[in-house]
């Protein structure tokens, strides 16, 4: 009798993860990296060689040392090469991936494909929405490929609405007086899905330009009419009980769509080590940590309450906003911590004189509350 011969086993699934290269997008992407990890996934996390830079600078190589089923690789950007720490421009970021990424992400499968040291074949990819390219790489290699939108499912949903916006007439706006002039206040409350009262103001601000052929606006546009059509399945970092009414929207336009959040408060049943692996792209400042234990101590002041105020990793202001934004924190009268990356001002920025003295603080990068860079 003939023995049966064992039967192949079947290659670990490998995802390879392709987040858009700014904060607010890695930080999820990491998450559900961890997550799929957990769930015996082999996981490529690839970011461009700018970022990756970025990260090892600020946290050191272990932030992308991973194991046997979590690796790290890189794609360039498509931006000239540059040793700044700092956020870059979200213009022509977009429109360089868009340029380059192709190529480049299919050399990076096909790389991944001839490894021979146990590393199976890419056989799903899951990239940033705005990283829509990828799907249709994917698709043309035989590979299932997903979106990931790290946004909110309502925030999704005004995207998807973009192109009604344009074909309404609401968008793009007459001029920049409609900046000011209660033009953004217009109800939109004919979106399905979304709250009653909202406004034009309550849409993602790509739409807020006058200009038709606006970088930001084309690409909304277009990753929600071909890009997202074209993917194996949409993925959102919300859940069903949150945003039910959005997500029925969605689901109507886009029915492959999941909800894999809130990513933030998921338990890691991973190896202890990997809360290790983290996508921070600065220093941390953590003299805020002491800070606010201060103010926790003291119940009589203000009643132990913060004001946290964060413009995010991609904001660019003036000095006079930032005068402004400085003497209406000093005037509230509550204490307050405020992240200023040291890239959020065009020319760069100093305190105000005598701010320092009517908070009641002083400092070098540490001024009653204000820190040069996140903690």
């Amino acid at each position: 009798m003939v023995s049966p011969q064992p039967q192949p086993q079947p290659a670990m699934p490998h995802v390879l993860l392709i987040p858009y290269p700014a904060q607010g997008h890695v930080n999820p992407f990491l998450k559900l990296a961890k997550a799929l990890h957990a769930r015996s996934f082999h996981v490529t996390f690839v970011n461009t060689e700018y970022n990756h830079g970025r990260l090892i600078r600020a946290r050191g190589a272990g932030a992308v040392a991973g194991d046997d089923r979590i690796r790290f690789d890189t794609i360039p950007d498509g931006l000239p090469p540059s040793d700044l720490d700092a956020t870059q421009d979200i213009w022509a970021l977009c429109e360089a991936t868009r340029r380059t990424g192709p190529a480049a992400l299919r050399e990076l499968v096909e790389r991944i494909g001839r490894r021979t040291d146990g590393v199976p074949p890419v056989s799903c990819v899951i990239a940033d929405g705005a990283m829509g390219y990828a799907v249709h790489v994917a698709k043309e290699m035989g590979l299932l490929a997903y979106l990931f939108f790290t946004t909110s499912g309502c925030g999704f949903l005004g995207y998807l609405n973009f192109d009604q916006l344009v074909k309404r007439g609401y968008v793009p706006l007459k001029d920049d007086s409609c900046w000011r002039n209660g033009y953004l206040d217009t109800p939109v409350d004919w979106m399905d899905g979304m709250l009653p009262g909202v406004r034009l103001r309550d849409i993602p601000t790509f739409i807020r330009t006058t200009n038709a052929d606006d970088t930001m606006l084309c690409i909304n546009i277009k990753q929600c009419e071909v890009d997202a059509p074209a993917a194996s399945g949409i993925l959102l970092n919300t859940f069903d009980d949150l945003e039910h009414h959005a997500l029925d929207a969605i689901r109507a336009r886009l029915p492959n769509t999941f909800t894999v959040g809130p990513l933030l408060a998921s338990p890691s049943p991973s190896p202890a080590y990997l809360p290790s692996l983290t996508s921070s792209l600065w220093r941390d400042d953590d003299r805020c940590a002491a800070w606010l234990d201060e103010y926790g101590h003291n119940k009589e002041e203000a009643g132990g309450s913060v004001v946290y105020v964060n413009f995010g990793s991609i904001t660019v202001v003036t000095g006079e906003q930032m005068d402004e934004f400085a003497w209406g924190l000093a005037a509230s009268g509550f204490p307050f911590l405020w992240v200023v990356r040291p890239d959020m001002v065009r020319g760069g920025w100093a305190v105000p004189a005598g701010f320092a003295a009517a908070v009641g603080r002083g400092g070098d990068s540490w001024w009653g509350g204000v820190i040069r860079r996140p903690c």
